[in-house]
């Protein structure tokens, strides 16, 4: 069987809330998922990402707001007519079918013919790479392999739409899913709190937080260019220097942190008195002799990863930097009490709203 699966779908969400009490799980959500994209929603426990999610597939409806697959309106239709395949956070395996039971359950509830219903179990079981354990129980299967039945039941009746729930996904599995994603171009809205796990596999991201999208870009827009403090701060690790602008000398600039500490700005980018955040990433900066560097501080932590070493420095007033340095000769990590000079190109940081 060939993959025939159809093109995905665009998925449109406008000022959709989702209440439970006082409580605004979802809060005016209004997103475009492009037909046939990753698109991967971000964010901590509670920010409105698995609801905005269940909404879409019809397991909650909106408190207000509308919600349209490829231009219908869906907003009240049940699960069944939205034609979403879904992954469950715990898989939601039938414990008494077998493997093809499972992947034939909701052809069956199709009413599709016995015929067509073998050749697409036996196709999904290939999808997954599981041709051969169509018999077996759920049970006697390992973690990954129930993953990839749970996968495939999602995809076996061919959905324009997947929507996948976040348990974490073994590196494999990740690599297999966005290959699976590009085989078949299905349009897919993925559910996680692991900003690793949304990077590797997004074509882009709507950061979430309370029940809000804060930002929506690709993967490398956000990790880049964060708008706020929330994103820099949930994707990946960062360095956030917040303070006021002073003179410097010689028309330069300076900001000057609530500890006292001072950092050179690049010129143009700020008014004297203004005050700032300023995000460095841990990757941008490098470690250099003291003298002539942007800070100057001593390593109060090193810990060797292997490729790199991740150093954490204490600035003048306390300031906490940490600096990851790949590990590229033979030379060993710097010590504990090491005096050390900081420098990131000039630009490299970025300013937050």
């Amino acid at each position: 069987m060939s993959d025939r699966a159809p093109k995905g779908a665009e998925v449109r969400l406008e000022g959709v809330v989702k209440t439970f009490g006082a409580v605004r799980a979802a809060d005016g959500v209004t997103l475009t998922v492009r037909a046939g994209e990753f698109l991967t929603l971000l964010g901590p426990s509670g920010s409105g990402k698995t609801t905005t999610l269940a909404c879409v597939a019809g397991f909650a409806v909106p408190t207000e707001g509308e919600i349209f697959i490829q231009g219908q309106p869906v907003t009240f239709e049940p699960p069944f007519k939205r034609n979403v395949g879904m992954v469950f956070q715990h898989y939601a395996l039938f414990p008494h079918m077998s493997v093809a039971d499972n992947l034939a359950f909701p052809l069956r509830m199709r009413r599709r013919p016995a015929a067509d219903i073998r050749e697409r179990v036996a196709w999904a079981l290939a999808l997954v790479q599981l041709e051969g354990l169509g018999g077996r129980s759920p049970r006697q299967l390992s973690g990954g392999q129930q993953q990839r039945v749970a996968l495939a039941r999602a995809l076996v009746f061919e959905p324009p739409v997947l929507g996948a729930l976040d348990k974490k996904l073994r590196a494999e599995m990740q690599l297999e899913l966005k290959h699976l994603h590009a085989r078949l171009g299905v349009t897919v809205i993925y559910v996680t709190h692991d900003q690793e796990e949304a990077l590797t596999l997004s074509d882009r991201v709507a950061v979430m937080n309370q029940g809000r999208i804060e930002q929506l870009g690709a993967p490398l827009d956000l990790y880049e260019s964060p708008r706020t403090r929330f994103v820099a701060e949930f994707v990946g690790e960062s360095n956030l220097l917040a303070g006021t602008v002073v003179a410097a000398g010689d028309a330069g600039l300076a900001l000057v942190t609530r500890a006292g500490l001072r950092v050179p700005l690049t010129p143009g980018s700020a008014r004297i008195g203004e005050t700032m955040t300023l995000l460095v990433r841990p990757e941008k900066i490098a470690l250099a002799a003291e003298g002539g560097a942007l800070v100057e501080g001593e390593i109060a932590e090193a810990i060797y990863l292997g490729e790199a070493t991740r150093y954490v420095v204490r600035a003048a007033g306390g300031e906490m930097f940490v600096v990851k340095q790949q590990n590229l000769g033979a030379g060993g990590a710097l010590k504990v009490g090491a005096r050390v000079g900081l420098r990131w190109d000039r630009g490299s940081e970025r300013r937050l709203a």
